[in-house]
């Protein structure tokens, strides 16, 4: 048995990232949580709420990384792991009253926008969408007016994927709260090491644990940590129901990543820093988006409610979108592939997607900054900037 969440209570996020989870320290035990492979369990009788009986309905070997993500979060409850990132978001879009408005970010994740928009074809919502970035229109478009009722859902996603918009979270949360809707925060980005949103007062907090959380590339996942106990049953319900239940061995990985979540946080944040005043001197690139640049709209404010600037860099070449896809072709230690938050740098040129949105530049390269040497990325990156230009 694991310790509680009181036993972590007064120890910080960095600590609890290493520990939680584990079984008590009793002779003879493991220093990890088993894994269970199996589809079922004994059960006699009425199945209890505090015991296994089929693993779709819950999974006893994903309980340990479902501590750990909750307590990072800092949530009253354990997290909801789900077997994607877009099958956390569907749930937590599910808390959305049928007919109900939802306000969203123009520029989110497109796999969100691709899910809300398929909702309101259906006619199961009503979308807004518009720059999070812009907290009075956003305010403005919660209150509805004109004939639109108030929102009943405001999703943030801060940064934003891939123009790295920063939302000012509170004032956003506080305006929703006010009109009566619930708010869901995408922190996959950010990673609750540099933002808790539910310390905003944010509702729900989803991840794509498959991206920082997991942070190895090695697993599809997704994570939902809801503020109140009705909202986390609805979750807990949405995933038994539509049979989105992660599998043991998905659940371990998340949590071994989990462990050095604090040590990669602090190394990608840093390094992309650098990068990103590098790259703001380079010839071939038109422009550089980092919050932690005082050219970025959102410096302050990032600075303000993050306890770094994340692991992600965007630029936008000179050369256009061939240049893009020539740098793309000639790195040597960033890999050419979708996907942020492993240990291996990573870069791409968005637009590549058929389902990117047009406002993000054709020739825009999202950096995905890993773990590596600093110097190293740099040099690979100049030299294959130089070539492209």
């Amino acid at each position: 048995m694991a310790h509680p969440r009181s036993f972590y209570a007064d120890l910080s996020p960095d600590t609890a990232a290493v520990g939680a989870g584990r079984p008590e320290w009793e002779q003879g035990e493991p220093v990890n949580p088993p894994v269970l492979f199996s589809s079922t369990f004994i059960s006699r009788g009425v199945p209890g709420q505090d015991e296994p009986a089929y693993a779709r309905y819950d999974n006893p070997s994903n309980h340990p990384a479902e501590q750990v993500v909750g307590l990072l979060e800092g949530g009253p409850n354990d997290a909801v792991l789900f077997a994607s990132g877009m099958a956390a978001i569907d749930a937590a879009c599910s808390l959305i009253p049928t007919g109900g408005r939802l306000v969203m970010p123009s520029h989110a994740y497109n796999g969100s926008l691709a899910l809300a928009r398929d909702l309101a074809a259906s006619g199961r919502i009503r979308l807004s969408t518009l720059p999070i970035d812009q907290t009075e229109a956003v305010v403005a478009a919660l209150a509805g007016g004109d004939g639109c009722a108030p929102a009943a859902m405001l999703w943030i996603e801060t940064p934003t994927n891939p123009l790295l918009e920063i939302a000012d979270g509170p004032a956003l949360i506080e305006a929703a709260h006010r009109v009566g809707a619930i708010v869901a925060v995408d922190n996959t980005i950010a990673t609750p090491l540099v933002q808790r949103p539910l310390d905003w007062g944010a509702d729900v907090v989803v991840h794509s644990a498959s991206k920082c959380l997991g942070g190895h590339s090695d697993l599809i996942l997704g994570a939902a940590v809801a503020a109140s106990a009705e909202h986390d049953g609805t979750l807990r319900d949405f995933r038994r129901i539509r049979g989105a239940t992660p599998s043991a061995f998905d659940g371990f990985l998340l949590l071994r990543g989990l462990r050095t979540l604090a040590l990669r946080t602090e190394r990608s944040n840093a390094s992309a820093a650098v990068l990103a005043r590098r790259l703001e001197s380079h010839p071939a690139v038109e422009k550089v988006i980092h919050p932690s640049l005082a050219s970025h709209p959102g410096h302050a404010l990032a600075k303000a409610q993050m306890s770094g600037f994340g692991g992600v860099i965007s630029i936008e070449l000179a050369g256009g979108a061939q240049a893009a896809d020539a740098v793309a072709a000639q790195t040597r230690t960033w890999a050419p592939a979708t996907s942020l938050g492993g240990v291996e740098s990573m870069l791409e040129r968005r637009r590549r997607w058929p389902g990117e949105f047009s406002d993000v530049p054709d020739n825009l390269l999202r950096l995905s900054v890993g773990i590596e040497n600093v110097d190293d990325l740099w040099e690979d990156l100049a030299q294959a900037l130089s070539r492209a230009a």
